[in-house]
């Protein structure tokens, strides 16, 4: 089993959860009420933990890697030429050294929060995405990537129960709420088409046995949402064209501003301790 093959798969679903906490982190001391900033703070902080945990192995992975192999790991010149002077990386370094090209997350994460409809829209399908997936990620052949699936479906089983009870609370509520939450689920499903669409990396990890077939679990995911949709009494979102290239490192307008805010201050003040 190749070590770069795990290295960007876990990175890939490290970006993933670190983009999405830290977009949902704005929310934090501007929700509706007070319990809800809470709650999508707590959502947040679980998500960033996740993110670490995954981060934390794919510096373990380049560590332990022959310098040969590690030479042009990355485009982003900062992290590249630490890991080329023999430094130890960290889940840090992966997280504030690498630029928008070198993330690999979805693009329905980095989308804009919008209203408050339109941020409930985003994790409502790419929680709903988190559950299949890390419930199939317990099988893989990685011990470290099935523990910290097993670990992280724990919290994604709260997340999936609280957008799902935002959705259908506002798609049962007034008028002007069905038609805000019918307007996101709209605006943001063209996003979860790439969801489902195995890029290279996703493919070496399932032949190797250490990822999972994302393609299969579109059924499952259509039924789920579905239910939901239903049950709040609005429309199943459609499109004619689904988005995709963030899994293949190109991005929307949107990453590069997360990106220079979170990085700012590791990069104005290196190393800096508090």
């Amino acid at each position: 089993m190749s070590s770069i093959t795990t290295l960007k798969y876990t990175l890939q679903l490290a970006d993933n959860v670190l983009i999405m906490g830290q977009r949902l982190a704005a929310w934090c001391g501007k929700g509706p009420i007070l319990e809800q900033d809470i709650a999508l703070t707590n959502i947040s902080l679980d998500q960033i933990g996740q993110a670490r945990s995954l981060y934390q192995y794919a510096a373990q992975i380049i560590n332990n890697m022959p310098a040969a192999d590690k030479a042009h790991l990355f485009n982003a010149p900062l992290l590249q030429e630490k890991i080329n002077n023999q430094h130890t990386i960290t889940e840090d370094d992966l997280a504030y050294l690498r630029d928008a090209w070198d993330f690999r997350n979805c693009l329905l994460v980095e989308q804009e929060n919008g209203d408050w409809a339109y941020t409930v829209a985003r994790s409502f399908f790419f929680d709903r995405f988190q559950y299949l997936l890390y419930t199939a990620l317990q099988k893989s052949s990685d011990s470290t990537l099935a523990a910290i699936a097993e670990k992280s479906l724990k919290e994604v089983q709260y997340h999936i129960k609280w957008a799902s009870e935002w959705v259908i609370r506002l798609g049962d509520g007034t008028a002007i709420s069905k038609e805000k939450m019918q307007q996101a689920l709209q605006a943001r499903w063209e996003y979860t088409g790439e969801l489902f669409v195995m890029n290279a990396v996703e493919q070496a990890a399932m032949k190797a046995n250490i990822g999972v077939d994302v393609s299969s679990l579109q059924q499952a995911y259509q039924q789920q949402i579905e239910a939901i949709v239903n049950e709040a009494s609005l429309q199943m979102p459609t499109a004619a064209w689904m988005q995709t290239g963030g899994k293949n490192g190109v991005h929307t307008e949107h990453l590069g501003y997360i990106l220079a805010e979170m990085q700012y201050l590791q990069r104005a003040y290196p190393n800096m301790e508090w």
